[in-house]
């Protein structure tokens, strides 16, 4: 007992004499490393990387929602006002939440159809700038947008064709969503436009007419007993076609065709609608200049085409084409570039309801090759616009664009139908009173195309 009290008054006076700071430290060595052990001392260590690891699993997300927040919350603000404005115009899109789904698709679907748009259900850039833009117009027009809602008698959606109209028939400006394209010094008749360059595109001012004419310029003379077809506006011809389309519930098919005609007619404005955003996507490519400028050079397009415009109405095709192929060879510009500037100014043509310039560029397009652009022709002299209604000569140039297409021309009106060429064949041979596969003698040669040499 002596003893075992001599050895705790050593212990205790040793623990005394001690510093005070390594015994702590010790204490605690000896209560994780001996009492509780290595198994502890683990799960404490692995705690911390967890909660290391969490910290900055969080920083990374908080960090990539910050990020990715402002384009979500761009893109639903963009659904939602399309879906108020497709609203208004009395396409149910539902409560704006800016998520676009069956509801929106629907709506932008019956949007298009009333427009002469291809029906996708899915919103292009040009379709939505018209719409949107068209809904704050209207919103911000007061009591003209009533008047102009009861003249139409068709509720909001009649506002869109007024507004449509009143375009067509304006000079630019009213196409904010048309891009711009560059001008080039002035050189041959012909304007050529190309990619991202501002010395390539000829000017028409003082030249038109020189390629035709031997090098005379003429002058722009009116004419007063013209033809009153002539003037009928295309644009207002397929709103009412459009309308037709969508209270019969949609377009006519080769299983359902009872009028030639008016499926004909459904086509040409379908064919009008991708000339048109075709002519605006190679454009979006061009710099420099501003939408006024372009619709400028393409109306001087108008004079230099005008005697091959007019022999549209009273030529055979081929002899047509062999005069727009001198005009080509005359105008020295390479066939790319100038079957470039044509796709331009077919869809400036066609917007701005100028059918001269329509013309004459769908019919530099089949000259060059492109024979699908031949049906543009057979339209538009089966119809009489810009031509004299000639059916008897519509039927060649139909029956060119089927011949290219079989030949395996890329489809240029819409390419994802693949029985659209069979519908408009079936149509016009029954317009015509030609059979089904019955050959059409008057069709130009393949053989006869010209082949130039793009290399130098």
């Amino acid at each position: 007992m002596f003893s075992k009290r001599i050895v705790m008054c050593g212990i205790a006076a040793s623990l005394l004499s001690a510093p005070a700071a390594p015994v702590s430290a010790d204490i605690g060595d000896g209560i994780v490393g001996g009492l509780v052990g290595g198994a502890v001392s683990g799960i404490i260590v692995n705690e911390s990387a967890k909660a290391r690891e969490r910290k900055r699993a969080t920083t990374t997300r908080t960090r990539t929602i910050y990020r990715s927040a402002p384009q979500n919350t761009a893109k639903r603000a963009e659904v939602r006002e399309t879906q108020t404005a497709l609203n208004y115009f009395g396409f149910p899109a539902g409560t704006p939440d800016g998520v676009s789904g069956r509801n929106t698709r629907n709506a932008v679907s019956q949007y298009q159809a009333h427009m002469g748009y291809p029906v996708t259900g899915y919103i292009t850039d040009y379709e939505r700038q018209f719409l949107v833009g068209s809904y704050y117009r209207a919103q911000s027009s007061g009591a003209v947008t009533a008047q102009l809602i009861a003249e139409r008698g068709q509720g909001t959606r009649g506002l869109l064709h007024a507004y449509r109209d009143e375009a067509n028939g304006t000079a630019s400006g009213q196409m904010a969503s048309t891009p711009a394209v560059p001008a080039a010094p002035a050189a041959p008749a012909v304007p050529v436009m190309q990619e991202q360059s501002t010395s390539t595109m000829a000017a028409f001012s003082g030249t038109t007419g020189e390629a035709a004419s031997g090098g005379s310029t003429k002058l722009a003379l009116p004419n007063l007993m013209g033809s009153q077809e002539n003037t009928r506006s295309l644009a207002s011809h397929c709103n009412q076609v459009s309308l037709l389309t969508n209270s019969n519930g949609g377009f006519v098919t080769e299983a359902s065709i009872q009028d030639p005609r008016f499926a004909l007619n459904e086509q040409f404005c379908l064919a009008r609608t991708y000339a048109v955003a075709a002519g605006e996507k190679l454009a979006s490519g061009l710099r420099g200049v501003s939408v006024a400028e372009i619709e400028e050079q393409c109306n001087g397009f108008a004079p230099a085409m005008r005697d091959l415009v007019a022999s549209v109405s009273l030529k055979p095709q081929a002899e047509v084409l062999q005069g727009a192929r001198s005009f080509i060879l005359e105008a020295g510009a390479p066939p790319e570039q100038l079957a470039g500037t044509a796709k331009i100014c077919l869809s400036v043509g066609y917007r701005t309801d100028n059918m001269d310039v329509a013309l004459g560029s769908a019919l530099l397009l089949t000259a060059l090759g492109e024979g699908a652009y031949g049906e543009l022709l057979g339209h538009h002299l089966n119809e009489g616009f810009g031509t004299t209604k000639r059916p008897d000569l519509a039927l060649a140039w139909y029956q060119s664009s089927f011949d290219a297409l079989e030949r395996g021309a890329e489809p240029v009106f819409s390419p994802g139908n693949p029985g659209r060429s069979a519908l408009v064949q079936k149509a016009a041979y029954r317009l015509n009173g030609v059979e089904d596969g019955e050959a059409v003698n008057s069709v130009q040669p393949a053989s006869t195309l010209p082949t130039f040499n793009i290399d130098n």
